[in-house]
């Protein structure tokens, strides 16, 4: 029994992604899966977001009306979108070896859910999701957010 549940251990272990300092190239998340409609636009140009494209600080990722995208970032947080969703990387910094950590996103269109990583577990309070009406910080675990037009009473 012991055996039995070191090597699960293991396995787990050996399965979720290690990320030390960003890549050498910037990437500080990777597209975990898209359906339907999905980008990432970088510097101007429209990619596609397929399962491993890379993801950047700056970096737009969007929906269309019948996409939906999820992305997991270096520290293990999750994010997804929803269709007809737009939202900006603005910021991420996790270097935990120097106690420095960061997170800002903004949704301006659309929904997301997040499941937070280590930031949010390490440093909640250096997490902070924008949309056009308000500013979340995160205090918890996990959240879903819409944005869109304001609805007129």
């Amino acid at each position: 029994m012991r055996h039995t549940l070191f090597v699960a251990i293991l396995l787990a272990a050996v399965s979720v992604p290690t990320w030390g300092h960003a890549d050498a190239d910037g990437t500080i998340g990777v597209v975990r899966n898209s359906a339907g409609s999905a980008s990432v636009i970088r510097g101007g140009n429209v990619l596609p977001a397929m399962t491993g494209t890379r993801i950047h600080v700056g970096d737009t990722l969007g929906t269309g009306p019948d996409g939906s995208l999820g992305v997991i970032l270096r520290d293990n947080s999750s994010l997804s979108l929803g269709p007809s969703s737009s939202l900006v990387l603005r910021d991420f910094l996790f270097s935990p070896d120097e106690g420095k950590f960061g997170l800002l996103v903004r949704l301006s269109r659309g929904t997301m859910a997040y499941l937070s990583g280590l930031i949010g577990k390490l440093a909640p309070e250096k997490a902070r999701f924008e949309t056009p009406m308000a500013t979340i910080g995160i205090r918890g675990t996990h959240f879903a957010v819409k944005a869109g037009e304001p609805v007129s009473q």
